[in-house]
């Protein structure tokens, strides 16, 4: 499913927040960067506790767990691309139809 309007409204107010609060410096640009990658490790170790990868710890995480990281991951890289773009809607969807079309599916 693509984001909603309803879904990139909440984004651009999330968005707002962090600028009211941190402002969107280059400095604070790069820090939502570099917030993917710390929600991508949350999913790496949420995955890794649903296989009980590590032996010390065992299985420590659900499917759901992953699922909810992963959205974390979906979030975050909106919040980063609405505060780089003014439209991060056609962006995405621009992206999206690419992809498609590179793997063959209709558009």
């Amino acid at each position: 499913m693509m984001l909603t309007p309803d879904h990139w409204a909440t984004i651009r107010r999330l968005v707002a927040w962090l600028d009211q609060e941190n402002g969107r410096s280059q400095h604070e640009t790069t820090l939502r960067l570099l917030k993917l990658t710390e929600e991508a490790g949350e999913v790496a170790q949420a995955w890794i506790g649903v296989i009980g990868q590590n032996p010390r710890k065992g299985v420590t995480h659900t499917r759901q767990d992953v699922a909810e990281e992963l959205c974390d991951v979906i979030v975050t890289a909106a919040v980063a691309l609405a505060s780089i773009t003014d439209d991060p809607a056609t962006v995405l969807g621009g992206k999206l139809d690419k992809i498609a079309a590179r793997s063959g599916m209709a558009i």
